[in-house]
């Protein structure tokens, strides 16, 4: 998705589902020129702080992700509360990007991590933008276009675990 001279944040994958897509990301720092202090700040920063929170400046800070449908409508992991602190019985409006972190580590010279971004509905034909930016470690907005069709696609051949035709219990 994204390279500078010290931050690396790439899309490994793509699980296709039939409601949406889980894509698998991982992000990569590594040390430059940083004084121990100011190392010991990034890590903090890194393992510490969430995803997406508002700083005190009230700009978004954390590694953020965002998508854009061909249609214009968008999502953003910074804009939205995560699936399972939403009121019961609420759905939310599509389209709905939740970030998942999956653990990292580090030490002295770089420091990693990784997780999912869960895509609901599955996106239409057409051109899919997925946007990060993490201005802590400056990595401004940056994108990558994904075939939408494609994804479609994928999804068109999935098959259910357990049909539901001809499923017993016992």
């Amino acid at each position: 998705m994204s390279r500078t001279p010290s931050i690396v944040v790439a899309l490994k994958s793509a699980d296709v589902f039939s409601t949406g897509c889980l894509f698998n990301l991982s992000w990569v720092f590594r040390r430059a020129d940083q004084t121990e202090e100011d190392w010991a700040e990034l890590q903090h920063l890194f393992f510490h702080q969430g995803r997406g929170f508002r700083g005190g400046s009230g700009r978004q800070s954390g590694l953020l992700f965002g998508v854009e449908f061909p249609d214009g409508s968008k999502a953003s992991t910074g804009s939205q509360l995560p699936y399972g602190l939403m009121e019961p019985g609420t759905n939310p409006e599509p389209p709905v990007l939740a970030l998942n972190g999956g653990g990292g580590g580090g030490g002295d010279e770089e420091f990693s991590g990784s997780g999912t971004l869960w895509l609901w509905p599955l996106p239409p034909a057409g051109d899919l933008r997925l946007v990060a930016q993490w201005t802590d470690f400056g990595l401004e907005e940056t994108s990558l276009m994904l075939d939408g069709g494609a994804l479609r696609s994928a999804a068109a051949s999935v098959q259910p675990y357990w049909p539901e035709e001809g499923h017993t219990d016992g």
